[in-house]
């Protein structure tokens, strides 16, 4: 390829398309983890989609890695090479040991604008095409050799990574703030609904919810979901997000007679009786339509008495204490998700005062609830936005439109003279000496130590503020 449109788009002058092959390698090196112990292990969990943000990770040995990995090197780029349409890249600021569903790259034109790249919504776009496989989509080198470069000169790649470090530097930490208000504002409702039980309890007796119920427990019915089908039947998402939409449901070849018992009326109350230890028990009132949809053998359904409110009902099953009570009573064999049966909930403490009482509750924790919703839904839309200007800022900068281009540098053409001129000194397809055993690298400080925790710690201290109204 070369400068111009011989690519996706017309490239500035100076600038040339290239194949992934005539600037990039794939450093393959598969090594027994038994010779590392001690260093970082990088999986594609642990790569942030999009960003190249690296979460907390630990050594080889901390997660008992035994098939062979291959060894990187502080400069690679780490490109995960399944679902590829989820760019997962980060460049490697340590030595380590890399899944083999990962590919270590190094390349002769500047790092950091590689990896932007292979980040960018144009690449995704491009490698997604080329996935081989159903069920878990993979790029092969192959494929990956043949796929587009853009190349600058060497000095506008430079300016670029330093615009787009820069840029995104103070994106991620105002996202970082939206995450912080979001945390807060749900701790509060947490703290707000603990508190109301609390004094719920103190002040008025308390049944099992068995002897408020209209009519029994009732657990769903799960059917195969079919092209065609007739019955309407919820996810478990559903529930987990407290959402009833037709995006959180799916049409099923449910026998329409089994079935007729299980239409969800206003009112319904369903608790997921499966599901990890921090969602089993999660439960959600349902307050769409009558007989829309019906709910999956993963769900109980809970239908209170005149006495109970099925709002207030709701607030005490989603109360800290009693998703407590849920956990603390789930059980399940050795790698299956948990699972609480139907006495457990029909035991599940409530305090009874009544109604009036119940609806006045109700109308103080909904205030506070409404205002640190509103931060929760603020943050999420900000979150949005902010993932739309990332891509909108690689989409400029591979178009040349991020900085502006100096006639004083060296166009592309005369690096890729010297990269070419460099590998057939060298040999392209020398085979790369295989490493011998060392000792274990020291982490650079601004890499994050080995972790076992699902998210990197983000601190507010640092971070531009946003403003999200949040209630004393």
């Amino acid at each position: 390829m070369s400068e111009g449109s011989d690519g996706p788009w017309e490239l500035p002058k100076g600038w040339a398309w290239v194949p992934f092959a005539d600037v990039a390698r794939v450093a393959s090196n598969l090594v027994s983890p038994f010779d590392y112990p001690d260093l970082p292990h990088i999986a594609p969990n642990h790569i942030e989609s999009e960003t190249g943000r690296l979460l907390p990770f630990a050594t080889v040995a901390e997660d008992g890695v035994k098939s062979p990995k291959h060894l990187f090197s502080s400069g690679h780029v780490l490109y995960s090479k399944i679902r590829p349409y989820l760019a997962k890249v980060v460049m490697a600021k340590f030595d380590g040991l890399c899944s083999a569903d990962m590919y270590p790259i190094s390349t002769e034109i500047d790092a950091g604008f590689l990896a932007f790249w292979l980040r960018s919504p144009a690449f995704t776009g491009l490698a997604a095409k080329h996935q081989g496989r159903s069920v878990l989509p993979k790029i092969n080198k192959e494929a990956l050799a043949k796929l587009p470069v853009p190349v600058p000169p060497l000095d506008e790649q430079r300016r670029i990574v330093a615009m787009l470090e820069e840029q995104l530097s103070r994106l991620d930490a105002a996202i970082g703030n939206a995450a912080h208000a979001m945390n807060s504002a749900e701790t509060l409702i947490r703290s707000v609904k603990a508190k109301a039980v609390r004094d719920l309890v103190s002040k008025f007796p308390t049944v099992r919810l068995a002897d408020e119920l209209s009519e029994p427990l009732r657990n769903g019915h799960s059917a195969r979901a079919e092209v065609g089908g007739m019955i309407r039947t919820l996810t478990l998402t559903a529930v987990t997000k407290g959402i009833f939409d037709d995006a959180h449901t799916k049409m099923t070849a449910a026998d329409p007679d089994r079935v007729a018992k299980l239409w969800l009326k206003r009112g319904d109350i369903l608790v997921q009786r499966s599901n990890t230890p921090d969602l089993v028990g999660t439960s959600a009132l349902y307050e769409g339509p009558d007989d829309w949809a019906i709910f999956p053998d993963l769900l109980i359904r809970v239908r209170t008495s005149a006495r109970l409110d099925a709002h207030f009902a709701q607030l005490v099953l989603s109360a800290p204490q009693t998703r407590h009570y849920y956990r603390s009573q789930a059980k399940g064999l050795a790698g299956s998700m948990p699972k609480i049966d139907q006495e457990t909930i029909l035991n599940t403490p409530i305090p009874l005062p009544d109604l009036e009482v119940q609806r006045q509750t109700l109308h103080k924790v909904a205030r506070v609830i409404e205002r640190a919703r509103y931060a929760t839904t603020t943050g999420e839309v900000y979150r949005a936005k902010s993932a739309a200007l990332r891509r909108s800022l690689l989409t400029e900068a591979f178009a040349g439109r991020l900085v502006p281009q100096d006639p004083a540098d060296e166009p592309a053409d005369g690096l890729l003279a010297r990269i070419r001129a460099e590998r057939e000194a060298t040999g392209a397809t020398k085979s790369r000496r295989r490493r011998t055993r060392r000792a274990p690298v020291r982490r650079p400080s601004d890499v994050p130590p080995p972790a076992r925790s699902d998210a990197p710690s983000l601190s507010a201290a640092t971070q531009p503020t946003l403003d999200l109204e949040m209630p004393s």
